[in-house]
């Protein structure tokens, strides 16, 4: 049987991390997850009661919110929603540790290709922002709000539009030829018409 322990401290943070208050929504949602992610492993018939009690909170925290957060998705510690409402994450999509989600996210599936979002460690998920099919979001990454992203985010890298173009840090996007630096010694276009 799982140990209550563990999923006490993970409600424990949740709660603090969204303003120690049980007003906010975000922690419901959350509640509802960690519930059903600790009790899908309790044989017998506490198993069937725990799944049942967590069906109804399911559907309880998705009428009021918009939040989907299927206890079969893989969420790792210190998830924040920032903003709650309206985000859906898919029953196999993996997120990684202390990641942070605004509200009218979609992590889901694409309909071209087969597969669910991985997201790394310490990502960013902006307001409005969908994240589709067999994608891989790297550590540390920003995806900006209302992009849709259809390919790999490498980590580090910011993801922009629709679709998303991938921007590094150096704010040249992938697309964009480099250019050579110029040397500081060598004679310009504007030495060149002095004479």
């Amino acid at each position: 049987m799982p140990r209550l322990s563990v999923l006490l401290e993970e409600l424990r943070g949740d709660y603090r991390r969204h303003g120690a208050t049980l007003k906010n929504p975000a922690v419901w949602a959350l509640a509802v997850y960690r519930f059903g992610a600790w009790s899908k492993d309790i044989p017998g018939p506490m198993g069937k009661l725990s799944s049942k009690l967590y069906g109804a909170m399911f559907l309880g925290v998705q009428l009021t919110t918009g939040m989907v957060l299927n206890r079969e998705a893989r969420i790792g510690k210190n998830l924040n929603i920032v903003h709650w409402g309206n985000t859906r994450i898919h029953p196999a999509a993996v997120i990684g540790d202390r990641c942070g989600i605004m509200h009218d996210v979609t992590i889901g599936t694409n309909m071209e290709r087969e597969g669910v979002p991985v997201i790394g460690d310490d990502v960013f998920i902006g307001a409005g922002a969908k994240i589709l099919g067999p994608v891989r979001i790297g550590s540390r990454a920003r995806i900006a709000a209302n992009s849709v992203v259809l390919q790999d985010v490498p980590e580090g890298a910011t993801a922009v539009g629709v679709p998303a173009r991938i921007l590094r840090y150096t704010g040249r996007t992938d697309d964009e030829p480099s250019r050579p630096a110029q040397d500081p010694k060598a004679k310009g276009p504007s030495d060149d018409s002095r004479g």
